[in-house]
């Protein structure tokens, strides 16, 4: 096997055609990273350029409709794109059984977890995929991820793996209340009085929701997790283990912040969607996940989008008053292709809306 990975085609196949995934190079405890994983210096993290004085917000959110609450949680969204609430209502229990969830998924086999690649899933709506887009990546992300597109919780409990499908339907299900909380407050900094059956669907009428997982990794500081991106979301709900390792990008400036696992605490961050449809006032940010060479890390983002057939641009009731529009109206199914159709890169998705 050693000398199977000295060759990128033939490491390809074993990782992406074959299933094992960064997964399976990780257990075969190689002490050099190969070729295909060492990302150019500039996907890395500087490390000079880490703010280590510097947090993101932590607000308390079991008062929603508290005006300070509000307040923070707009001024984050404004300020800083990313944010973490605590008291937010999900249980404890529920949250381990999707921790638990997730690694029982990936501790599967490779025969197993191939059963969901593109090629085999039963479903289009769940894939087992490795790196952020494979076909166009020229340096491999090391992460694997199941990504799961909820369309209802008949098809889920058809398609959707045994060993994870109830944790995560139940994890999305006890989400949902978090997820309409935040929006009745953001839109609310928007001017918008409130949620309600015109505009729900549209902010927040699909949604998918990915398990990550980032296998322990030799030589670290030459690789990725995730690379640079901002999230094409309307806003992403992240559930963090306590090993760490997210980064985001401070606004207006190249500095990075990291953002440590709070325990018990949601994640949440600002997507492209969020930002052109409140015409540039919440901010969705750059972030990226670094390698780590010490244990595996999962993570579990729930990113809550609009529906693929909207049509996405700034609010009525945001430039009702006259401020000009930065962004045109796009169809979001053709923003999200474009996203996926090339390997990331900071924020540059979202110039495909721009004026």
């Amino acid at each position: 096997m050693a000398s199977l990975l000295i060759a990128t085609p033939e490491l390809k196949q074993f990782v992406v055609d074959e299933g094992h995934g960064v997964k399976g190079v990780s257990d075969l405890n190689l002490k050099t990273l190969p070729e295909l994983f060492i990302q150019p210096v500039e996907r890395r993290l500087d490390t000079s350029k880490v703010l280590s004085h510097e947090l993101i917000p932590v607000i308390d959110l079991s008062n929603h409709e508290d005006p300070n609450v509000i307040k923070s949680v707009c001024d984050a969204a404004e300020k800083w794109g990313f944010f973490q609430i605590v008291n937010h209502g999900v249980p404890l229990s529920i949250i381990q059984g999707i921790k638990d969830a997730t690694h029982k998924f990936f501790e599967l086999s490779t025969a197993e977890k191939k059963k969901y690649l593109s090629q085999n899933s039963p479903s289009k709506n769940v894939r087992f995929l490795t790196s952020f887009n494979p076909d166009v990546d020229k340096a491999y992300e090391w992460k694997d991820h199941l990504s799961c597109f909820y369309v209802s919780e008949e098809e889920a409990l058809e398609f959707w793996p045994s060993i994870c499908k109830h944790q995560v339907l139940e994890y999305l299900k006890t989400c949902e209340s978090v997820i309409k909380r935040l929006l009745e407050v953001l839109i609310k900094g928007l001017g918008i009085p409130k949620l309600d059956e015109t505009n729900e669907p549209f902010l927040m009428g699909s949604k998918r929701i990915n398990l990550n997982y980032y296998p322990v990794c030799p030589n670290p500081e030459l690789s990725i997790g995730a690379s640079g991106h901002s999230d094409v979301s309307t806003l992403t709900v992240l559930l963090q283990d306590q090993t760490g390792g997210l980064y985001v990008k401070k606004l207006d400036s190249d500095n990075w912040v990291h953002v440590p696992p709070v325990k018990e605490s949601l994640t949440i961050n600002i997507g492209d969607a969020f930002q052109i449809m409140s015409n540039g006032r919440y901010k969705s940010v750059e972030h990226k996940v670094v390698a780590n060479g010490q244990e595996n890390r999962i993570s579990v983002p729930i990113f809550v989008n609009p529906r693929p057939s909207d049509i996405i641009g700034p609010l009525p009731e945001v430039i009702n008053s006259g401020e000009k529009a930065l962004y045109k109206h796009v169809l979001y199914s053709d923003y999200v292709k474009h996203f996926f159709r090339k390997s990331t890169n900071g924020k540059d998705t979202v110039d495909f809306a721009k004026i």
